[in-house]
This record gives structure tokens, sequence and C-alpha cells, in this order.
């Protein structure tokens, strides 16, 4: 039984995740090695990446400025959840990370970017595109390198 089967899917939904990129049930291919960032049915190419190309800290932690979240920090109403794919796996979200998120009122999620794409489209299909938002990193980014 498929109780979302009559419900459209969002077109910020991800259809694919490439190594470099994703490519959205609309048509728009985020490419290049960057991110995507999806908030409130709208799809940003996203870069959270220092200048040295890093998304980790010296713990192995995931962890980025919060200048890199000023959409999330613009849009009202907050989503309630925000689902964060890592890459090819999961790591710890770093203390900060998590604390200014938290500061915004939004609860977070880390999963790699495959399972991550996959519950933020079955989230936004069932809650909608307002209650949940995603940041997710290429599956082939690799820290200090980028996509390769």
């Amino acid at each position: 039984m498929n109780v979302l089967g009559s419900m459209p899917a969002p077109s910020t939904s991800i259809d694919a995740c490439v190594w470099d990129g994703f490519h959205l049930n609309s048509g728009v291919k985020i490419d290049g090695g960057k991110g995507a960032l999806l908030v409130s049915g709208e799809a940003f190419g996203w870069s959270p990446w220092s200048s040295d190309k890093r998304v980790f800290n010296q713990k192995g932690q995931f962890e980025i400025g919060d200048d890199a979240w000023g959409v999330l920090d613009l849009v009202w109403p907050k989503p309630d959840l925000l689902i964060i794919g890592m890459g090819k796996e999961v790591r710890p979200l770093s203390m900060e990370t998590r604390r200014y998120l938290g500061g915004l009122g939004i609860r977070v999620e880390v999963a790699d970017t495959r399972n991550a794409s996959a519950q933020f489209n079955l989230l936004a299909t069932e809650r909608g595109t307002g209650n949940v938002a995603a940041a997710l990193i290429p599956i082939g980014w690799k820290d200090e390198v980028g996509c390769v």
C-alpha cells in the first residue's frame, strides 16, 4: 500500500545524487562540485566549505561557519527539521554548528547524502517543503580536495 501515491513530489525533491552534485525533480541540475541547500521549496547551489575546502574540523566533526547558514537565518517561518547529508559517510556534527542551528529553533538530523536525500524526499512530500529543509554535500566530496 502506497499511502503517498496520490501526492505529487515537491519540485525540490532529489531525483539523483551524482558524484559532483544533484538532479532535482524540477529538472534543475546542481553540479560542478556544489552542494544543495533546499529550503521552503527553493533550491540553492551551496558551497559551505572554507577556502581550504574543509567541512570537517580537526576532530573529524562536520563544522562550517555560521555564515553558510544565511538562508536559514533569513527564511520565515523556519523549517522544523534540517537534514544534513555529509557526503559518502556520516560524521558527528560539531557542538558549535549544532548550537547555532538549535539557536534558530531548527532540529537537525545527519546522514550520508544518499540517505539524507531519500529522507528529505519522503518528509517533504509528507509534511511539506516549509517544514523540512536539507543541506547536502555531494557524494564525491573529499576534504581539502573538493569533488574529484
